[in-house]
């Protein structure tokens, strides 16, 4: 595996990057799944390219794409993305794959929910100061969760003292909400992955799913190199046709934990 941390090594890395690297701005969760890890291996050895990747929220990962420090994005907020492309600094969102969000809680409080939709979960949130963890990092699950609280309650409960922010990814964000006995909002793929960390024994149970609201789409995104004039634009497109095709389509539809599949390949179902 191969991953990039912020600040001083992005530029080094882009110093020194050759025809056999692609810089990939990607969101926590293709990270903390191990999907990434997976993908690596069987892609330098088809290809001899070395993916090399950042995982922060899909705002940041588009700010870095904005910014020149990486090739390619792979993340998971439509209405930012297609701002991002709309702008120029982007050449086209490729769909490649969705899991969904669901909401967790801590099992010692998972019988309060039993029988309620999303709405009235988040309402019961609201009324009893049920302590929510929110990622309120920008990412495109922190995208998601405020826009289902904007059409609940409509806004967003910022100032509500139950109501906090972790600043961190999807697992880091789970497990604070498991130490303090709370809420979150999660991509099934993460909380799968932390299900496996528990071996299969989680304090945080699934609480709502299945809502038509919370389908979890990911995009490939080549930057455009009319923007970023050393965007390595060739080996971009060239991981953009290995996900997209049949065999990283079905490599993405055959990753699994606990038996599990974390993501559905949807490049040739979905429309951009």
């Amino acid at each position: 595996m191969k991953k990039v941390i912020l600040g001083s090594l992005i530029a080094s890395v882009l110093a020194f990057a050759g025809d056999s690297e692609l810089i990939m701005a990607t969101t926590t969760s293709t990270d903390n799944t191990g999907l990434l890890d997976a993908i690596y291996p069987a892609y330098k050895a088809k290809t001899g390219v070395d993916i090399k990747w950042t995982a922060v929220g899909t705002g940041a990962a588009l700010k870095l794409g904005e910014n020149c420090d990486a090739d390619i994005l792979f993340v998971h907020s439509p209405k930012v993305e297609k701002e991002f492309v709309e702008k120029g600094f982007g050449v086209e969102r490729k769909p490649v794959m969705y899991n969904d969000f669901v909401v967790i809680a801590d099992k010692s409080i998972a019988d309060k929910f039993k029988g309620k939709d999303i709405k009235e979960s988040f309402e019961l949130i609201k009324k009893e100061n049920i302590k929510f963890f929110s990622r309120g990092d920008k990412s495109g699950t922190d995208n998601k969760e405020k826009g289902i609280w904007k059409k609940i309650i409509g806004e967003v409960p910022e100032k509500d003292r139950w109501y906090m922010q972790t600043g961190q990814g999807m697992l880091a964000t789970i497990n604070t909400a498991a130490e303090q006995k709370g809420v979150t909002f999660t991509d099934r793929g993460t909380y799968i992955k932390y299900e496996d960390t528990k071996k299969g024994a989680p304090e945080m149970v699934i609480i709502n799913e299945g809502d038509n609201d919370l389908k979890n789409f990911y995009s490939l995104i080549a930057v455009n190199p009319k923007h970023c004039a050393k965007a390595d634009i060739e080996n971009a497109n060239k991981f953009i046709e290995w996900a997209t095709s049949e065999e990283g389509q079905k490599f993405i539809g055959d990753f699994k934990l606990l038996d599990k599949p974390l993501f559905t390949p949807d490049a040739n179902t979905r429309k951009n």
